[in-house]
């Protein structure tokens, strides 16, 4: 059983850089079919997918937050991160990592417990 578990700070300042980093036990990064996605919600508002990396290694962005927006990840670690550049306060959000494989037959979706992450001064 796949888990995610997400650690970053919960305070950054307007302008500054997030990062934020999930760890996956029980599996690994690299295995097959594999999505690693960051999602995020803000205050009363839908689920937004940010970005994900394939268990190839491409990357994947939303376009409305490419330009501020990039995903890595480390396979010796099992984890990838998200830095995002230039945050505003309405980035303000839970930060949720999520993991999907896709078989012939179904796919599966693996959530974290999510981070806050407020943009504040």
């Amino acid at each position: 059983q796949v888990q995610l578990q997400e650690s970053g700070p919960g305070l950054v300042g307007p302008s500054q850089t997030l990062s934020l980093t999930c760890t996956v036990s029980g599996g690994s990064i690299t295995t097959n079919y594999y999505f690693w996605s960051w999602i995020r919600q803000p205050p009363g508002k839908e689920l937004e997918w940010m970005g994900a990396i394939a268990y190839s290694g491409s990357t994947y962005y939303s376009p409305s937050l490419k330009s501020r927006t990039s995903i890595s990840r480390d396979n010796a670690w099992d984890m990838w991160s998200l830095r995002m550049l230039s945050l505003k306060p309405e980035d303000t959000a839970v930060y949720y990592c999520h993991a999907r494989v896709i078989t012939v037959v179904a796919s599966y979706d693996y959530w974290g417990q999510g981070t806050q992450v407020t943009v504040s001064s």
